[in-house]
């Protein structure tokens, strides 16, 4: 008779794994051993199997043997391919039909007996099954019960540089200070506002960046990677790592894409209420790229609308945009004007403040190979190019005795004594500023800039040939230094961008021949932004003429005229005429500035928008417990101001967060 192990031997991998259960229950003691003992061959082949109901299987054994006699004889059905009719007379033998069949013979074996190239074979289904499982856990992780919402808690999100989005910054900044537990989650890059940094309900969560090997591979290839690096962070962090469930939920848009589907997701999970500020419409920014008819755009506005459509709240940057999101879109929700105002510590710089910045920017400035011979000679620290301190000192041969008494031997005899110490001043000589931040995008036309200083440096030098004309004494010098009706004019561009290189390039080439204008890039940190003067100038076009530009309202807080860009919903920050002026090409914006800039520094139209912007300083009064007042109108708006972002906040958020809590 063949033993066991023979017959495990000849068999081929398949028909071992036909004939295995079998085998297994005509098998007694002796396939036992075989089994609990492997020989050194089967080892060697990487072969492992277990039992599975040996007593049951047993008992079947016993009859197919009698049924077939011998070892030999069920070889040989399995060498003639006869396996099927083996299993058909087991079934039948088999008092238990239910519990054996061709399935339990055809399945279990193939768990019993393995080789090494069936694991390999069956790698791909295991991964598989494993993912699967993972995938599961985490699900029901996400979706199982919460215990319950902390009550006063926000988590607000930034697809972007945290340091470079104010208004987010300010949000964070106003919940916390109303005793919410405030979670900022975005990218890292600038420093945030001091503010952030000092206050103790405030955490600030960075995601991080995507591998910076996909930065590397062709664009087609490393977006999806690069989009879901970006879903799992934010997922991870908003249900993972923030442990406690945020009361409420506030996202900007743009961008839209994943943040909005993200977050109602989130929403739906830990039950917190979504707040979506509008600050512009995600799908217009990418139609500037690739045109408003384009595949691409249309599904960007579809998802945008989806999920953008229903929320707890909606705050918006203008009135336009509000009216037309809810009649295109029919926003279901709180819906609340927002106007973006400059926060409580933005004011007109002192010219003290002013002498400390340029300070500061000394180095800075003297490193520009431009400025070399532009700017007038200074010595710090007493004078900047912009500002001086005129001191009143006694002379030398005045200090009396008490100043020589207490001063040490080797003192030179001829050592001043102030009377008095000065403030610093403003130059006389000094060149105007024109500041513009830009962020270096489709929507904000540098060239339009450029351009309205190409023909200021055009009038400039065509009204000094007049004044040498008409004023001989002055036709000895080229470049005077005190022009008779337009001064030198330094233009300051901060931010960065994508086309920064380009038109930075492009000033490079124009300036080599101007005398009268100079053009550099400055990056200031947040506190010294609101110092500089004298006019600010804003590019912003809005790619959907439905938001306004952040930067125009630092300037408005600090006291700066700005001459704007125009579009459709402009005037419901700019008041030409009162704050500022707008303009709508580069002629009628180089126009502007020579008009604001006329007899400077006793620029008198200038000093007149200075004037009206310091006399809007209005603060809208609050109403006592407007947490809790039920008369008090949510979605009242406040005209048009000089007001904080403190002062405009709180009538318009503390009704929507608060109203429905039980203090």
């Amino acid at each position: 008779m063949t033993e066991p192990n023979q017959l495990l031997m000849v068999l081929t991998s398949k028909q071992m794994l036909d004939v295995l259960a079998v085998c297994d229950v005509i098998c007694s003691k002796q396939h036992e051993k075989v089994v609990t003992e492997p020989s050194k061959t089967m080892r060697s082949q990487r072969t492992w199997w277990w039992y599975e109901d040996e007593q049951y299987l047993r008992g079947v054994g016993s009859k197919t043997m009698n049924h077939f006699g011998s070892a030999e004889s069920i070889t040989h059905s399995v060498a003639a391919n006869q396996a099927p009719s083996l299993f058909v007379h087991v079934r039948r033998q088999c008092t238990h039909r239910r519990r054996l069949g061709r399935t339990h013979f055809t399945f279990i074996p193939r768990l019993i007996l393995m080789t090494g190239e069936d694991v390999l074979s069956a790698l791909p289904s295991l991964v598989a099954v494993l993912a699967c499982l993972a995938l599961t856990c985490f699900l029901w992780y996400f979706f199982k019960p919460r215990n319950y919402h902390s009550l006063r808690s926000v988590a607000i999100l930034v697809l972007g540089d945290i340091g470079r989005s104010p208004r987010m910054m300010y949000h964070a900044q106003s919940f916390a200070e109303n005793g919410f537990m405030t979670e900022l989650v975005g990218y890292g890059g600038s420093d945030v506002i001091p503010a952030l940094e000092r206050l103790p309900r405030v955490r600030i969560w960075h995601l991080s960046e995507p591998p910076r090997i996909l930065s590397k591979l062709p664009f087609v290839i490393a977006a999806p990677f690069k989009v879901i690096h970006q879903v799992v962070t934010i997922l991870l962090t908003l249900l993972v790592w923030i442990e406690k469930p945020p009361e409420f939920l506030l996202v900007q848009n743009p961008p839209s894409i994943p943040t909005l589907a993200l977050v109602q997701l989130v929403g739906r999970i830990r039950g917190s209420k979504v707040i979506v500020d509008w600050h512009n419409l995600g799908y217009s920014i990418l139609a500037l790229k690739l045109g408003k008819d384009h595949l691409f755009v249309r599904i960007s506005k579809w998802l945008e609308q989806t999920f953008g459509r229903i929320a707890y709240a909606h705050l918006f940057v203008t009135r336009a945009m509000r009216d037309y999101l809810v009649k295109e879109w029919d926003l279901q929700g709180h819906k609340v004007v927002l106007h973006d105002r400059p926060p409580r510590h933005f004011h007109r710089a002192s010219t003290q403040e002013t002498h400390e910045l340029f300070q500061k920017l000394d180095v800075t400035l003297k490193s520009q190979t431009c400025l070399k011979g532009f700017l007038p000679e200074c010595d710090p620290p007493y004078s900047t190019p912009f500002t001086q301190i005129q001191d009143n000192l006694q002379k030398p041969g005045n200090a009396k005795g008490p100043l020589r008494a207490s001063s040490p031997r080797n003192a030179p005899d001829d050592i001043p004594k102030y009377n008095e110490i000065r403030s610093p001043t403003l130059r006389q000589d000094r060149p105007a500023i024109l500041v513009s931040s830009t962020s270096w995008t489709p929507d904000e036309d540098f060239s339009i800039l450029l351009e309205a200083l190409s023909l200021y440096e055009n009038r400039a030098t065509e009204l000094y040939e007049e004044s040498r004309k008409s004023s001989p004494s002055q036709s000895g010098k080229i470049l005077p230094q005190k022009p008779l009706l337009l001064p030198r004019l330094l233009a300051i561009v901060t931010g960065k961008g994508p086309l920064k290189e380009k038109y930075m390039n492009q000033v490079a080439k124009l300036q080599k021949s101007w005398k009268w204008v100079r053009c550099i890039s400055l990056w200031l940190e947040a506190e010294d932004y609101p110092i500089l003067l004298d006019l600010g100038v804003s590019l912003h076009s809005s790619s959907s003429a439905l938001d306004l530009p952040m930067k125009v309202v630092d300037m408005f807080g600090c006291g700066l005229p700005v001459c704007a860009l125009g579009f459709a919903c402009l005037p419901e920050l700019v008041k030409h005429g009162k704050n500022g002026l707008i303009f709508n090409d580069a002629p009628e914006l180089a126009h502007q500035i020579e008009r604001l800039f006329s007899s400077f520094p006793q620029a008198t139209e200038l000093s007149a928008l200075a004037s009206s912007l310091a006399s809007a300083s209005v603060r809208p009064s609050t109403p006592a417990n407007v947490h809790v007042s039920k008369r008090y109108n949510p979605l009242r708006e406040v005209d048009w101001t000089l007001s904080t972002w403190e002062d405009s906040w709180a009538p318009a958020m503390r009704p929507l967060i608060l109203s429905d809590v039980n203090l």
